[in-house]
């Protein structure tokens, strides 16, 4: 994209069909006018004047969306199945190209990012930095770190971005960022020719070896694929199948309620589940839980109880129960896709909306993650769960909700038929306060460069 026409192109009728399906049609405009504003800022001078001087070529534009968990809640470490999807939320940048070795990041409302990636020979310099853990140098410095690594001579660049996914919760606005700069890296330097998992794998190299946070692969994954996938972790390269999903098509509001809460001090209460899930395997001479199956556990009981707990065991059933469900989940979700008639299609909803809120009473009732033993008198999650449950059998509605995430603090997610969705946001948020309720859109993409110059 030409400097002096980038205001030409978002006006496009190519812009307006890409805005259109990343954000939907009463988004076009205010998509329009968010990438004009980060065009123009990095244009106009609003950059520090030694970052501009070292930029080089045109504009290129990319994106990369949030992620909400359908399925498969506290699975994937466990090398289970995840039901994931992409959301209309994303990390959107402008980028330029640079004539040196200096990424220039500049996000909306956070901190400048200056990383440069060669030392004082010009060598590259991608080790891990002790000073850098747990900022997002760290991320920049790993994910070019792991491109280069697979044969991608990564070199700077300078964006202006923005992020809409909500920070704390529980939609990843933390992956959507590292996808994103992954996918610049490799448009720029790599020729787009990294598929989506090994956007993701770079990503989660990038948390667990430079940020130092070990997280699972579901988060990047999801974000880095686009639309609802499900995802099986059984091998170490874990199988990806998309599948085309729209809860509204059945009368349905997918959304989000963000309860608060502080995750500070939800450590210990996170790395419990994998571990205690772990302790079990280990238990039958396995690693993870996923080389065991249910009725094998079941058989021995008695002892493993006696020997790790009784939580450890609960755990371990609601594995086995979750990732059935996930295959349940994706095959109605399949048919419905191929479904002939709308009736049939609403026969497999409410089938499906019955296996979420299973999938909530499991996490609820065996994973237990719905809040911390260590602070009985907080319990947002299972609060908005109960007004939820509450608010669909006093309005004899077919719903559904489920702890999102990581649980213990933060969101749930929940399935309103959309006439009711007014009544259920003033319900919700007169607890909760404004704002608490998010109305979520899955999207097709996931993180891609943007190209405005033809149609496809």
């Amino acid at each position: 994209m030409k400097k002096n026409n980038y205001q030409e192109i978002f006006n496009s009728k190519r812009a307006q069909e890409l805005f259109g399906r990343l954000y939907g049609e009463s988004r076009i405009e205010a998509a329009r006018l968010r990438y004009s504003r980060l065009a123009e800022e990095l244009l106009s001078g609003n950059f520090p004047s030694e970052e501009i001087s070292n930029t080089k070529g045109g504009l290129r534009v990319f994106t990369a969306p949030g992620r909400t968990e359908l399925a498969g809640n506290h699975t994937d470490h466990n090398r289970g199945k995840v039901l994931a999807a992409s959301i209309q939320m994303d990390c959107a940048a402008v980028v330029q190209e640079r004539s040196d070795n200096i990424v220039f990041f500049r996000s909306t409302g956070f901190p400048d990012v200056k990383v440069k990636l060669t030392d004082s020979r010009g060598e590259p310099d991608l080790q891990p930095k002790p000073g850098e853990a747990g900022t997002t140098e760290a991320l920049v410095r790993g994910i070019a770190a792991e491109l280069n690594s697979r044969g991608c001579r990564v070199n700077g660049f300078s964006a202006n971005a923005e992020s809409a996914v909500l920070p704390g919760s529980g939609l990843s606005s933390s992956a959507a960022v590292e996808v994103l700069m992954g996918r610049v890296f490799d448009s720029l330097y790599g020729g787009g020719k990294h598929s989506p998992l090994e956007i993701a794998q770079i990503g989660q190299y990038a948390e667990n070896a430079y940020f130092g946070k070990p997280c699972g692969l579901m988060d990047q994954t999801a974000c880095s694929t686009g639309g609802a996938v499900a995802i099986d972790f059984a091998d170490t390269c874990p199988v990806i199948k998309q599948i085309n999903f729209d809860p509204s098509a059945a009368g349905y509001a997918l959304c989000v309620v963000n309860t608060g809460g502080s995750h500070a001090d939800l450590t210990p209460d996170y790395a419990a589940i994998p571990s205690e899930m772990k302790a079990v395997a280990a238990f039958f001479g396995k690693s993870v839980l996923r080389e065991l199956d249910k009725e094998t556990v079941l058989s021995r009981a008695a002892e493993a109880r006696n020997a790790l707990g009784d939580r450890a065991l609960l755990r371990a059933l609601h594995f086995f129960d979750e990732n059935r469900r996930v295959d349940a989940m994706a095959e109605h979700m399949l048919k419905m896709d191929s479904a002939d008639s709308e009736a049939e299609k609403k026969k497999l909803f409410y089938c499906y909306l019955k296996l979420v809120n299973e999938s909530g009473a499991s996490s609820w009732n065996l994973l237990q993650n719905v809040y911390s033993t260590k602070n009985p008198a907080s319990q947002g999650i299972t609060t908005a769960l109960a007004l939820t449950k509450n608010f669909l059998n006093r309005q004899s509605l077919t719903g559904s909700c489920r702890v999102h995430g990581g649980g213990f603090a933060g969101t749930i997610q929940a399935y309103i038929p959309i006439g009711a969705m007014d009544e259920y946001r003033s319900c919700i948020e007169s607890v909760f306060g404004a704002g608490t309720v998010t109305p979520l859109r899955i999207r097709p993409t996931g993180a891609v460069e943007l190209i405005f110059q033809h149609i496809s």
